[in-house]
């Protein structure tokens, strides 16, 4: 069945980097348009990054625009999310997307604190 697995979350100090990853099964990858978003404690989900099903249009929310990059291996059906520079305000549970076929990973928590 379709399935969509985050990793690479964690705790990081401000400043710092880290990269999502999430691995795509039980569909057709390269064919599906994908997403990131993220909820912080208290606030609605917010789409942080899309991208195109051969990766050749991408997206970012403002919020991240600069610092974060949404990459794709359609070979290896992954999808990253690359965070530079992170602040207190990224703080939230990132949630990998498939928006067409309305599907969510369980998502994965990032706490940037010092």
């Amino acid at each position: 069945q379709l399935q969509l697995v985050e990793s690479g979350g964690g705790l990081v100090q401000p400043g710092g980097s880290l990269r999502l990853s999430c691995v795509a099964s039980g569909f057709t990858f390269n064919n599906y348009a994908m997403r990131w978003y993220r909820q912080a404690p208290g606030k609605e989900r917010e789409l942080v990054a899309h991208i195109s099903s051969n990766g050749g249009d991408t997206d970012h929310a403002d919020s991240v625009k600069g610092r974060f990059t949404i990459s794709r291996d359609n070979g290896r059906n992954m999808v990253y999310l690359q965070m530079n520079r992170l602040k207190s305000e990224d703080l939230a549970v990132y949630y990998c997307v498939c928006p067409t076929l309305k599907s969510w990973g369980r998502g994965t928590q990032v706490t940037v604190s010092s």
